[in-house]
């Protein structure tokens, strides 16, 4: 299995396979044409403009127009009663995973192939609440890898996948094996783990050989790592520069699991391309985010659901992870806040596998106590997110050459964001998954 695993890893030949238009759900023949109607149409977030009474064209998994009116015959979808928007697009999800009281347990019993398996459910599960792109950021290499291309290849129903083949985290840090007996350490890292500037640059080499599209790192501790580490800085500053040069050396983009201040703003100056978490950035993180164009990934659902599961009577956390989670997550409304009201670009993401996949929508709402509009909401989860994955020519608007990749809703989301919890059409490259 082992074997079969790698294989399927070594056929990603393109930096983003998982672009591929197949899938598997309800489409006619490729050279038909299905028409969509729409009652209500976002098809550009970025313009806020909603229009009335639209047929989106689709051929070959792609928009080819957008016409007034209800036309076509044929295959037509009738949602002339709904709102219908862009596909959504989380940058941050764990999708071989979810937390939970066998966590622990877990990581001493299932295989990669194991969390293949388990990660195309989770995968369809998200498919259906109306996510058509996501990132897997530090799944287990040889699993997440396998389920991209098989994605991507029509084999298994899910988003479009895009992944960082593991992470990039110093010996001992977040990201490293930690809260077990020192003598399986060997046994249960994967790779990605460095000490030194020139053994980082090696370790972000090899997750391009694993076929990363992206490279995540941990810049700093981490919530649910079983240490008392602390949420501060990790990588010396030399490490960070490091890995960021090697990293646009390879055509990838940088992005760091980030909560300390130290760490955001030592990754920033080294020039890295966007913060996931963030929950203790200051002045001078969004100064250097607007100066050089970084991303913020704030991952609200992540730090409301862990303080949640911390102060309930049911906690599964350890002591280490209580603390942290404590101490971090009822921070992360404010500094979303903070981060908005200074201008900083902003990317959708849960870091969903910590919260339960399917309820990544519930994202949105937080956003909006944050001081988002609901259209600011929706933009990063759409046409922000494209373009914080410099996909911005293929997902995240419905025009002309665009991923067919639509949902629907009943309601308005512009009034009530939440309407975005109960999707009720999904479509994705054309195909349709939910109806």
């Amino acid at each position: 299995m082992k074997r079969f695993l790698c294989a399927l890893a070594l056929a990603a030949t393109t930096a983003f396979p998982a672009l591929a238009q197949s899938g598997q759900g309800t489409a006619a023949s490729e050279t038909a044409v299905t028409y969509v109607h729409a009652g209500r149409l976002l098809a550009d977030p970025s313009t806020g403009r909603v229009s009335r009474n639209q047929t989106v064209v689709i051929e070959n998994g792609r928009v080819r127009e957008i016409r007034d009116g209800f036309v076509g015959e044929g295959n037509v979808v009738d949602l002339s009663d709904r709102f219908v928007l862009p596909g959504l697009i989380d940058s941050h999800v764990h999708i071989t995973s979810q937390q939970g009281p066998n966590s622990r347990i877990e990581r001493f019993t299932r295989s990669a192939a194991d969390s293949a398996m388990q990660g195309a459910a989770y995968a369809r599960i998200t498919l259906e609440a109306g996510f058509t792109t996501v990132a897997d950021l530090g799944g287990m290499s040889e699993a997440v890898v396998a389920l991209r291309n098989g994605i991507a290849a029509g084999h298994i129903p899910g988003p479009r996948l895009l992944v960082s083949a593991g992470g990039v985290t110093p010996h001992g840090g977040h990201g490293d094996v930690n809260g077990v007996r020192e003598d399986l350490v060997p046994h249960l890292r994967s790779g990605g783990v460095c000490s030194g500037a020139d053994d980082c640059r090696r370790a972000v080499r090899e997750r391009v050989l694993a076929g990363a599209d992206i490279i995540k790192i941990t810049a700093t501790g981490g919530v649910l790592s079983d240490t008392a580490a602390g949420l501060g800085q990790q990588f010396s500053n030399a490490e960070l520069e490091a890995i960021v040069e090697t990293a646009h050396f390879m055509g990838r983009t940088v992005t760091a699991h980030a909560h300390g201040t130290d760490g955001i703003n030592s990754f920033l100056a080294a020039g890295g391309d966007s913060i996931e978490h963030g929950t203790y950035l200051d002045a001078d993180s969004i100064r250097m985010m607007r100066a050089n164009g970084a991303w913020l990934v704030p991952t609200l659902l992540a730090g409301d659901f862990v303080a949640r599961v911390a102060s309930g009577p049911d906690n599964f956390l350890t002591p280490n992870q209580t603390a942290k989670a404590l101490q971090a997550g009822p921070l992360m409304l404010d500094m979303a806040r903070r981060a908005h009201e200074g201008g900083v670009r902003i990317a959708f993401g849960t870091d969903s596998g910590v919260s339960a996949h399917g309820d990544n929508a519930r994202e949105f709402a937080l956003l909006v106590r944050a001081g988002l509009t609901p259209l600011e909401a929706i933009q990063t989860a759409t046409v922000n997110a494209a373009e914080h994955f410099r996909l911005q020519d293929q997902i995240g608007r419905l025009a002309p050459g665009m991923a067919a990749d639509l949902i629907a809703v009943a309601g308005d989301p512009l009034s009530d964001v939440t309407e975005l919890e109960r999707v009720a059409f999904v479509m994705k490259g054309g195909v349709t998954y939910l109806d």
